[in-house]
């Protein structure tokens, strides 16, 4: 698996590093870079903190490219770069955090449901109580790793090499 995962991984470095800085302009034609923006959005206490959150993009200059599609047209594979900086804050104390969210990730989409992630730098992944290999939270995963999602939304991370940070401290 360390080696498909590595392979993999390696795949989407030299896709995104050959990419040329017009390409990532968006046009009408199929398999153009297209934004794809992140949208601001609240959390209630518990969900992923112990206390609510509001989680904003700063710097959103993320954009996709559909790499594979299913016969109906749905994406089966893409992949993500671009600057995203984010800033969670704690909506009853008013503390705040800046995070770097920008990595590259390669998504497979699996006819299931269930999705495959492989990404190099910083991305952020929330976790319910229960819902993954890490702690209910949210975090920076930064590194070579891959995050399978199951389609029932159980998260499994495995790092290769990197760190996790938990923005839920960061902001307590």
């Amino acid at each position: 698996m360390r080696r498909l995962t590595t392979v993999a991984v390696a795949s989407v470095m030299a896709l995104s590093a050959a990419t040329p800085a017009s390409a990532a302009e968006p046009s009408a034609a199929q398999g153009a870079w297209r934004p794809a923006p992140q949208a601001s959005y609240d959390l209630p206490a518990g969900a992923r903190c112990d206390f609510a959150v509001h989680t904003q993009p700063v710097v959103d200059e993320v954009r996709k490219l559909v790499l594979d599609t299913y016969p109906d047209g749905r994406p089966k594979r893409e992949l993500y770069a671009g600057d995203l900086i984010l800033e969670i804050t704690n909506t009853q104390t008013g503390a705040s955090t800046r995070a770097d969210a920008g990595g590259t990730t390669m998504i497979d989409y699996h006819a299931d449901g269930s999705m495959t992630w492989y990404a190099v730098g910083p991305v952020m992944a929330g976790f319910r109580a229960g819902g993954g290999t890490l702690p209910r939270g949210l975090y920076i995963l930064d590194g070579v790793y891959t995050l399978d999602i199951a389609a029932d939304g159980y998260k499994t991370v495995d790092m290769i090499q990197g760190s996790t940070r938990d923005l839920c401290a960061d902001v307590a």
